[in-house]
């Protein structure tokens, strides 16, 4: 049983060991960039679920297959997550150990002076007259100030200074992973307390409030979001305006909104914003984008009865650059309690809607983004449009498959601009009474938004430190000269030698400028041929 317990604590040791190494929270970086990729070659739920659906139909022998293996949900299936838990893991590993060892390198004191200056990389070496071993360790003293140093007096009587510097490399790699670590907690908890939803909104003065979910035509929720306790604000869209160039190119977009949020709520207090295309408004903890904009045409029918109904439902861009869109709004008769009757009296109108008309043929189509010539080539459908089937359907459009049954038909067909209307045969009239701007906006909330700004930052700062600042030594021996004897006047033989712990650009000029100033400008200090294996053991110890 002991050999057995053994045996299990030994395996955990040496997981643990090769989980916490370098190599290996390096590998598991690179396995998930590599499964990261799917996520944006392949199109995903949680982003354009319609794309995906189109993707089945483009490949209905693969896309099942690669549906089972979470293709389609990368960023949230088992496989990716469990690369996620474990480079944390590595990553917090290989990083408290090497903190507690930097700890003790900065505790401690600098290498004592190696015996054999002469077999270092970087080395020089002159006699000094009328200079003491006192003054020529002061000068030393005094050039080397900021640096790591410590003083040592040696058995012969020579006195050295051991000194050191570019601690911060160090420091700066460890910013480095540490933020690299927080990045990915930011990025993981955005994930989980994140939001963000799509909406539409006329721009005729209509209102959104952030209250829940129903509000949103989309709504994309993080794992630990459960849509009741949004951030509180409301939104007014009273215009939207858009500068076109001559060529239908878009110049600027503006959206003239109000909102109020916090206080605001509670007293009714509304405050103007104009919102533009990379000019989110920041409230409430969220942030509101322009995405997109559009047209809805407004239309009245008007019953044999008299009673009136008016439909101003967004339409479905067709084209960016002419804005040719495609809808549908439907309608309900009004005071038809007969479900039967209800059902066979509905309407809907169809079609294309262009800004500017243009005809190829009978076709209509837009030659201009702008309201020069709003016109609608329009079908008008009567009969069920399957709105109780239970089956969901698209707004801007209407049930194929009740046409196909004979059960919705179309009754009129025509091209209308505003103010016409279309009579169709039991005396109910269709008028085109205008057009409306809508603005698509997204709201998104993720309350680590700073966090991950602020890593990002130190990522750049802690990389950029470990890159530039190099660990470098250097050892300074002052004894008098042998030949000195009983003169009176003070001769001392001073030695320089310098060790880069990296071999990096920039550290043979700072030791040349270090030995000019302590031994001359006419010193020799070119760089020593690499040392033997004995030297290195030398230096080592």
């Amino acid at each position: 049983m002991r050999d057995h317990l053994t045996t299990a604590l030994a395996f955990l040791r040496n997981t643990w060991r090769g989980l916490t190494s370098m190599r290996t929270a390096l590998v598991l970086l690179f396995l998930l960039a590599m499964a990261a990729l799917p996520g944006a070659l392949i199109p995903q739920r949680s982003l354009n679920r319609s794309e995906v659906d189109k993707y089945f139909q483009q490949h209905p022998d693969i896309a099942p297959l690669l549906d089972k293996i979470g293709m389609f949900e990368v960023f949230s299936s088992v496989w990716f997550a469990s690369i996620y838990v474990l480079l944390f893991i590595s990553l917090i590993g290989c990083l408290l150990p090497r903190c507690w060892e930097y700890y003790k390198q900065w505790r401690s004191k600098p290498v004592r002076t190696p015996r054999n200056l002469g077999r270092l990389p970087h080395h020089a070496e002159k006699t000094l007259d009328d200079t003491s071993v006192d003054e020529a360790i002061a000068a030393a003293k005094t050039r080397l100030r900021g640096w790591r140093m410590v003083e040592h007096t040696e058995d012969d009587g020579a006195r050295s200074i051991s000194a050191e510097r570019g601690f911060l490399r160090e420091v700066g790699n460890l910013v480095f992973h540490f933020a690299l670590v927080g990045l990915l907690i930011g990025l993981a908890g955005g994930k989980l307390y994140g939001y963000e939803g799509q909406v539409i909104v006329v721009a005729d003065g209509s209102e959104f409030c952030n209250s829940g979910t129903y509000n949103y035509d989309s709504f994309r929720a993080g794992l630990s979001v459960d849509g009741t306790q949004l951030s509180p604000f409301c939104v007014k869209v009273d215009d939207f305006d858009v500068d076109y160039q001559p060529n239908g190119q878009v110049a600027n977009y503006r959206v003239g909104m109000q909102y109020q949020s916090g206080e605001g709520l509670e007293t009714n207090t509304w405050q103007p914003y104009t919102l533009q295309v990379n000019h989110p408004l920041r409230t409430a903890g969220d942030r509101i984008y322009l995405t997109g904009n559009g047209y809805a045409p407004r239309f009245t029918v008007t019953w044999p009865d008299g009673q009136q109904r008016t439909g101003l439902v967004q339409w479905q861009p067709m084209s960016p650059q002419t804005m040719l869109s495609q809808g549908a709004t439907k309608f309900d008769q009004p005071g038809v309690t007969d479900e039967v009757q209800r059902r066979q009296s509905q309407l809907a109108i169809t079609g294309l809607f262009a800004p500017t008309a243009a005809f190829d043929g009978k076709i209509l189509s837009s030659g201009f983004p702008d309201l020069l010539d709003p016109t609608a080539a329009i079908d008008v459908m009567r009969g069920d449009l399957g709105l109780d089937s239970g089956r969901g359907q698209s707004i801007f459009g209407v049930d194929q498959s009740m046409v196909e049954q004979g059960r919705l038909n179309r009754v009129a067909r025509e091209n209308v601009r505003v103010g016409e209307e279309i009579r169709l045969d039991d005396g109910t009239t269709v008028r085109f009474d205008g057009v409306e701007r809508w603005a698509n906006l997204q709201v998104s909330h993720d309350p680590f938004q700073t966090s991950v700004l602020a890593f990002a930052v130190l990522i750049i700062f802690g990389l950029g430190t470990s890159l530039i600042v190099k660990r470098r030594r250097i050892w300074v021996r002052a004894a008098p000269h042998p030949e000195t004897g009983e003169s009176p006047a003070a001769r001392t033989v001073v030695e320089v030698g310098g060790l880069a712990r990296t071999d990096q650009a920039g550290y043979g000029e700072e030791f040349a400028r270090i030995a000019d100033d302590l031994l001359g400008a006419d010193v020799d200090h070119s760089p020593q041929p690499r040392a033997d294996a004995g030297t290195a053991r030398e230096r080592k110890s």
